[in-house]
């Protein structure tokens, strides 16, 4: 498809074409800033050269098939692909700007103990058209300008690393949808190669690290990943990824109630990260019916983040949002409610 290709691969396109740079820029501003539904649409570009594109590239969209408005205004879409796959995107406003939160997997293969996600595996992983089609397709049905990207949503993004590295330069390119590379983030659950891989990207764009556990044996147990990479490598790599970009890392640690959620865990992950530049976003659990966790009382919440707080650790208590259409962390799961 045609919105596969980044700037520097269309050229290239072009270049073996025998045509011009200008006319590849021509046309990826005609599709990320006239959005148009059809190579036709170019006024500007020549007959013989719309139809070696037509001939060349597709021209997809994403299927609404459903869309669930939360209480507090975040909003579910389920989208489907050409091939029927389905996936979720989820938008959340806020008053300095809308956030999306996107796909990079048609399910996912990490398996979490506790996330809905990996409940029926990875059917396949998305392009980068399709990567970047949600963010086209979500400002297209709300009539508004997506300021934030979280890749988050459905799927591990460095199980798809090239595909979500294409769509992050196609997202921040000033003829693109020029958003903010400091405004795109990207969260693993620790794919350690891909780290050392991302600190070397040409761009400033936010990493977060899905931790959930501060110990070997819990994290085993929660996030199967761990068993290929162990706290140990991740560390090493994320401390790696801070002295090369010089740029902070956030710690995601959903609070399951009796599991991860006790003094004890807030002190072994108050030894993990010190002295690293990081910040922990503690998350309250969304319950998912398939699993047994239980979402940490508020009050112990308070005191696991006053403990972080007592040992110098910067840390944040995610605001919720969504979690009565199941649009929340964990709960996301590519089928129709």
């Amino acid at each position: 498809m045609i919105y596969d290709l980044t700037l520097t691969e269309l050229i290239s396109y072009f270049d073996d074409i025998n045509e011009k740079k200008f006319r590849a820029i021509q046309v990826f501003e005609w599709l990320y800033k006239k959005r148009v539904k059809s190579f036709q649409e170019m006024t500007n570009i020549k007959k013989d050269l719309l139809l070696k594109l037509a001939s060349d590239f597709t021209f997809p969209t994403l299927k609404l098939v459903d869309k669930q408005v939360s209480k507090d205004g975040t909003t579910k879409y389920l989208f489907e692909l050409e091939d029927k796959n389905t996936i979720e995107v989820v938008l959340m406003k806020y008053q300095w700007g809308n956030s999306l939160c996107i796909t990079t997997q048609v399910g996912c293969n990490i398996g979490c103990a506790f996330c809905a996600s990996g409940l029926l595996g990875k059917f396949r992983d998305l392009s980068a058209g399709e990567i970047v089609l949600q963010v086209m397709k979500v400002e297209e049905i709300e009539d508004l300008r997506i300021s934030n990207i979280v890749i988050m949503g459905i799927g591990e993004p460095f199980d798809n690393y090239n595909n979500t590295m294409k769509a992050i330069k196609i997202l921040n390119h000033p003829k693109g949808f020029e958003i903010g590379a400091r405004h795109i983030t990207v969260s693993t659950s620790g794919i350690v190669p891909r780290i050392y891989d991302f600190a070397l990207e040409p761009f400033q764009v936010n990493l977060a690290i899905s931790l959930h556990a501060p110990n070997d044996s819990l994290r085993n147990e929660l996030m199967k990943i761990n068993k290929v990479y162990n706290l140990d490598e991740l560390i090493k790599a994320c401390k790696d990824y801070i002295n090369k970009t010089n740029r902070r890392i956030t710690f995601e640690y959903i609070l399951l109630d009796g599991v991860n959620d006790s003094s004890m865990h807030a002190n072994q992950l108050s030894d993990l990260i010190r002295g690293m530049n990081a910040y922990v976003n503690l998350i309250p659990y969304n319950e998912v019916s398939e699993f047994k966790y239980k979402r940490t009382e508020k009050e112990n919440a308070l005191k696991f983040y006053d403990i972080l707080k007592k040992r110098g650790i910067n840390v944040t208590l995610r605001q919720e949002k969504g979690i009565d259409i199941f649009a929340a962390c964990g709960q996301l799961r590519s089928k129709n409610m």
